[in-house]
C-alpha cells in the first residue's frame, strides 16, 4: 500500500471519528456472537420474498427490521407468509424484527388490497383519517407487519410541491390535526406510526429521492411548518422520519437533515420533545450517497434506525457501522442509545399484539 493511499485512509478515518484514527483495528473485526447493538439499527430491505441468503443474514443477526417495498408482490397471502418466515428467522437469534411498510394511502399503498382507501388529501375530516388509519393497521397487524412509515405531515407552500395528493392539506393547522387523528388510528390498534419527512419537504422543489434538494427559505418560515410533526409528537408518535433534504437556514453545515445533530438533537428532540425512534429517509438517496461512511455519519447525527432503496446497500451500511465501531466510542455510545430506543419500541409493539419471540 503506497504512503499517498494510507494518508487518505488516515483522514477518511478522522471523518468518522476525529483522534480515534491510531486505535482503530487494519482490518474489519468478525460479526460479533449473537445480536448486537449495530444489527439493531440496520434495517434489511425486500422487493420480493427473501432468499435463503437473507433469512441467513438475520439468523447470523446482521439486521434489526426489515422493510418492504413495491406493491405487485404483496398479496395478503404473500405478505403474511413472507413475515412469518422473516420472523421466524429472527427468533432463531432470539429477537422479533420490526417490518415496516409505506402505507399512506393513495399513490403510496404497498398493500394495494389494504386501507386508506382514500389518499390523505381526500380525508375530509379528522375522525375519517383516523378510521382510515384504524382499518390500515388492522390490515397490517393480519399479515404481520408492525411499523406504518405514515403519515406525511409535511405542509406543502404550493400546489406544484412533489408531494401533492400525499399531504393532507396545504394549511399546518389542519394537518396538524389530521396528523394526531391518523397516529391515535394506527397506534391505538398497536401499529406504530411514522411522522415524515422532518423538518418538512413541504417547500422543496422536488423528491429527495430523484437529487439532491436545498430548501433555502428562511428558519422562521420553516419553523412554521414544524406544527404538524408537534401535533404528532404530542399524539404519541412512536417514529419520526428525518429527511435527506438540506436546510441551510437551520443547519449552516448544509449537511443533510439526516446528518444533522442540529436539526435531529436540537429541532426535535430538545424544541418538540420527541423520546422517540428517528429513522432516516432512504439513504441511498443522492444526498445521502456522497456523504463517506453514510451510515456512521447518519448514526452520530442522531438517526437511530437507518433505511436504504436497496438491499446492497442495506449490507454495506452494516459492514460500515461494524468496521467503525471498535475504534469510536462515540459510535458506540450513539448505537447503545439507538438500540436501547428501538427495543423499547419493539417492547411496546410486543406489548400491543406485535411480534414476540417464545420458548
Amino acid at each position: 500500500m503506497g504512503l499517498a493511499l494510507l494518508a487518505t485512509l488516515a483522514v477518511v478515518t478522522a471523518l468518522v471519528d476525529p483522534g480515534s484514527a491510531s486505535s482503530r483495528p487494519a482490518t474489519p473485526p468478525s460479526v460479533p456472537a449473537g445480536f448486537s447493538d449495530t444489527a439493531e439499527t440496520v434495517m434489511g430491505t425486500l422487493v420480493a420474498p427473501p432468499s435463503a441468503r437473507f433469512l441467513t443474514r438475520i439468523r447470523n443477526g446482521k439486521m434489526g427490521g426489515v422493510i418492504l417495498l413495491g406493491n405487485r408482490w404483496l398479496t395478503r397471502g404473500t405478505a403474511a407468509a413472507v413475515t412469518a418466515e422473516l420472523q421466524q428467522a429472527g427468533c432463531a437469534r432470539g429477537e422479533p424484527l420490526l417490518i415496516a411498510v409505506d402505507q399512506e394511502g393513495g399513490i403510496v399503498r404497498r398493500l394495494p388490497w389494504a386501507a386508506p382507501t382514500e389518499a390523505p388529501d381526500e380525508m375530509s375530516t379528522p375522525s375519517v383519517a383516523h378510521a382510515q388509519a384504524s382499518a390500515a393497521a388492522a390490515a397490517l397487524r393480519s399479515v404481520g407487519i408492525d411499523v406504518d412509515f405514515a403519515p406525511v405531515v409535511d405542509t406543502p407552500g404550493s400546489a406544484g410541491n412533489f408531494l401533492g395528493s400525499r399531504a393532507f392539506s396545504h394549511s399546518r393547522t389542519w394537518n396538524a390535526r389530521m396528523a394526531r387523528a391518523f397516529v391515535g388510528g394506527l397506534q391505538t390498534k398497536g401499529i406504530a406510526a411514522t411522522a415524515k419527512h422532518f423538518p418538512g419537504l413541504g417547500l422543496a422543489s422536488g423528491n429527495t429521492d430523484n437529487g439532491r434538494i436545498v430548501i433555502r427559505a428562511a428558519a422562521s418560515k420553516l419553523h412554521q411548518g414544524l406544527l404538524p410533526f408537534q401535533s404528532a409528537v404530542h399524539a404519541g408518535v412512536k417514529l419520526v422520519m428525518i429527511s435527506t433534504a438540506v436546510y441551510p437556514k437551520l443547519d449552516g453545515s448544509k449537511r443533510p437533515a439526516a446528518f444533522s445533530s442540529t436539526i435531529i438533537n436540537g429541532l426535535l428532540r430538545k424544541k418538540l420533545g420527541f423520546k422517540g425512534v428517528t429513522v432516516t429517509d432512504s439513504l441511498t438517496a443522492p444526498a445521502a450517497e456522497r456523504i463517506p461512511h453514510t451510515a456512521t455519519r447518519a448514526m452520530l447525527a442522531g438517526s437511530d434506525l437507518l433505511i436504504f432503496g436497496a438491499e446492497s446497500a442495506s449490507e454495506r451500511g452494516y459492514s460500515t457501522l461494524l468496521g467503525d465501531e471498535p475504534g469510536s466510542p462515540r459510535l458506540q455510545a450513539r448505537l447503545t442509545q439507538a438500540a436501547a430506543r428501538i427495543r423499547a419500541l419493539k417492547a411496546w409493539l410486543a406489548a400491543h399484539g406485535g411480534p414476540a419471540c417464545t420458548g
